[in-house]
């Protein structure tokens, strides 16, 4: 989503799998995240397994991949690191209208709680090496939403490439959170935080409410009372 639109920066791709002008390496290689960090302003950090797993695989990529990302940035003089965190690091708040950026966390999951200790470590980061670190608590980033959650956790491909433009260029940002989240017309969370760093939401999930219809009645019973919907259960 991002690659295609996020224009006006030159970029340099990462992923464990070959991307045409890219590096092929793994998050967790240090060495070769540093290599990779040379001479670049900014780090957008999206490497993880996106889901629950086991708690080794969870470990093994998403924590020490998420230290590997900083300590890079630090070792090579980055100033600054986009995180993508989730819903899921504060997933077991129950749900209210304009739930604030900076919610405790709450984990739902083993990946919940990698995004906890990836926010810690941009926290740590931040406080004890300068770095500016934004953690993006991601809600359901695709095309359209999958369910009715999504009418409310949408976050549209447009979107989140105006919050990620949003999160590299904004002034002196310090360690923050912020709700990755469209204008949903039946969102939960605040879009306060967004606004602070000059990222202006303008799609809906609305668009798509006629085509979707209920699914599960437990999972959808999930979704409307906790922040992280069925990873709760």
């Amino acid at each position: 989503m991002l690659r295609e639109r996020l224009t006006g920066y030159d970029l340099r791709l990462l992923d464990i799998e070959p991307i045409e002008g890219g590096i092929t390496a793994s998050v967790t290689d240090l060495d070769a995240m540093v290599a990779a960090c040379e001479g670049v302003d900014a780090v957008v950090h999206l490497g993880g397994i996106s889901g629950e797993d086991a708690w080794e695989r969870i470990r093994d990529v998403n924590i020490e991949g998420t230290y590997c990302v900083f300590e890079a940035a630090r070792r090579a003089g980055v100033g600054r690191v986009v995180h993508a965190s989730s819903n899921h690091a504060v997933g077991f708040h129950e749900n209210s209208p304009e739930a604030p950026d900076d919610l405790a966390p709450r984990p739902d999951t083993y990946y919940g709680v990698s995004k906890v200790l990836g926010e810690a470590l941009g926290s740590l980061y931040h406080d004890r090496h300068g770095l500016d670190v934004l953690c993006l608590r991601i809600g359901s980033c695709f095309d359209a939403p999958h369910d009715l959650r999504g009418l409310s956790t949408w976050l549209s491909p447009g979107d989140v490439t105006r919050l990620v433009d949003a999160a590299l260029t904004c002034e002196n940002p310090g360690f923050r959170t912020v709700w990755g989240i469209s204008a949903n017309t039946r969102r939960f969370w605040s879009l306060d935080g967004g606004r602070a760093i000059g990222y202006h939401p303008q799609d809906d999930a609305e668009q798509f409410a006629d085509q979707l219809s209920p699914g599960d009645p437990t999972k959808d019973e999930a979704g409307r009372r906790y922040v992280g919907g069925p990873f709760t259960l």
